[in-house]
């Protein structure tokens, strides 16, 4: 089987399953029609592959560690696009409530696009021609690179805005649970194109087509979405109807950015969910962008750069050296890609099935794993099952990025003020992923230090405190209900 082929089928394998899978998810009887109910999954699909490819255009920063970058100058552009990130709520909620997720969802995968584009062009020209840049120019090229990637973290932050925005007005708050789930596949996907796809990239071409292909893909999604996408079933030809969440029985202006944020901040449950997700955040980065630089540094694995030597030393007819190899490592994107299809579709429906659509239950089980995670951590961070360790602490922490940003953020702001929402908890996942990257970027080993996985118990030593107040922070919304009114069929 030919390379790419056998580099494809795992996705086409992935997508199968997510159409099962989510084809057979139980759903709350609201009298769907079997038409409203194609066309639904014809609004959320398309958006929802966008969201998936914003991913790719965001985590391939961290597949460029070695060829462009160490992993210290690779956290000081990741804290700056994260802290970008984390801001852009201010802006980037307002206006999706008031234009529509369907616009800015666009605008979201036009702007990645072009800044990809613009970093792959940076990377390229720094390269000389050659397949990395030398490290005597590494440093100098960051403050640009962190600048384009401000640039495209700012619009990517209108993606997860945009997605709930656009399904808040789909989905009903007794299927918001399986929403979460279907979100967290997203996310999951996301993830699989961005480490193993990015890695695939980066093994046969060199690191500018790490941005140059995502920046194509998301183009192609971005006509999608203008030819099927609506924001609201009306739109589609449907009938709108009551979705029982905190807009029920609004009518009238939106309320204006001051007065939801007063709002929000009346509401216990919406700041303690936003300070749940900036924990979320620092504990989700900590575990997704250092495994492959630890196995690498470590010797567990090889890097994208020993691989291209065989290749060459093979072509040449000379005996290639022996390389290490690890499982976790070789399959991050697809193990994390199922890691979180499982937790995002259990969390669902644990949430809808067993806490009667409560979201905060869901979350302390899943923190719960979290804390046993780090603990665990120290006790394997010498072998080879702390690869599993952190594949399912990444089951967790998915799981409750779904549950809270994909689903508590509908309940709790409504269809009418969701983008602002939904903004201000995302924007909190990223402000905890800012601090992350600051943290981890100095207090993980360097240089020959970093040869010894030992030495590297500064990891979970960071993430062990976060777990713990996560944890006690979901006992403060454990059941948390938004008002809502009467659901009603259609």
């Amino acid at each position: 089987m030919p390379a790419w082929l056998n580099e494809l089928l795992p996705i086409v394998l992935l997508l199968g399953l997510i159409v099962v899978v989510v084809g057979r998810l139980p759903r709350a009887d609201l009298g769907h029609s079997p038409a409203f109910l194609r066309r639904r999954f014809m609004n959320w699909f398309p958006v929802g592959l966008t969201y998936a490819f914003l991913y790719m255009g965001r985590y391939n920063l961290n597949a460029c560690i070695g060829p462009v970058f160490d992993k210290a100058q690779f956290s000081d552009i990741y804290f700056w696009g994260t802290l970008t990130y984390g801001f852009s709520f201010v802006l980037n909620g307002p206006i999706t409530d008031r234009i529509g997720g369907k616009k800015t969802i666009i605008l979201s995968a036009v702007g990645a696009l072009l800044a990809n584009v613009a970093i792959g062009l940076i990377i390229a020209r720094a390269m000389h021609g050659g397949t990395s840049v030398p490290k005597a120019e590494q440093a100098a090229l960051v403050p640009t690179l962190s600048f384009f990637y401000a640039v495209n973290m700012y619009f990517q932050s209108f993606g997860a805005v945009s997605i709930v925005k656009v399904n808040s007005a789909w989905f009903h708050l007794r299927e918001r649970g399986t929403f979460g789930g279907i979100f967290g596949i997203l996310i999951s996907l996301g993830l699989y194109f961005a480490y193993d796809w990015s890695k695939f990239i980066l093994e046969r071409t060199t690191a500018p087509w790490v941005f140059y292909v995502p920046a194509v893909i998301l183009g192609f999604f971005a006509v999608m979405d203008l030819l099927f996408v609506k924001d609201t079933p009306g739109e589609a030809g449907h009938t709108d109807f009551d979705l029982g969440d905190a807009s029920s029985g609004q009518t009238g202006e939106r309320m204006k950015l001051i007065e939801v944020l007063k709002m929000m901040l009346r509401s216990p449950a919406i700041l303690t969910i936003a300070a749940i997700e900036f924990f979320s955040g620092y504990l989700r980065n900590s575990i997704l962008q250092y495994y492959r630089t630890f196995a690498e540094e470590t010797g567990r694995a090889a890097t994208a750069a020993a691989k291209k030597a065989a290749a060459a030393a093979t072509a040449s007819g000379l005996t290639p050296p022996e390389l290490p190899t690890e499982f976790v490592h070789d399959h991050w994107g697809m193990l994390n890609c199922m890691a979180g299809i499982s937790g995002g579709v259990l969390a669902g429906l644990i949430s809808d099935r067993v806490f009667g659509s409560r979201r905060g239950p869901v979350a302390g089980v899943l923190y719960g794993v979290m804390v046993a995670g780090a603990l665990l951590m120290f006790g394997t961070i010498n072998t080879r099952a702390i690869g599993w360790v952190v594949v399912i602490m990444s089951l967790a922490i998915i799981g409750v990025h779904g549950m809270l940003s994909g689903t508590a953020s509908m309940d709790f702001g409504g269809k009418r003020n969701v983008g602002v929402v939904v903004g201000v908890i995302d924007g909190f996942v990223y402000l905890g992923t800012a601090v992350e990257a600051l943290v981890l970027g100095r207090v993980l080993p360097k240089g020959e230090l970093a040869k010894d996985s030992h030495a590297w118990w500064t990891w979970p030593a960071v993430m062990l405190p976060a777990a713990l107040i996560g944890l006690a922070l979901t006992t403060r919304v454990w059941n948390a209900r938004p008002a809502a009114g009467k659901p009603a069929a259609h």
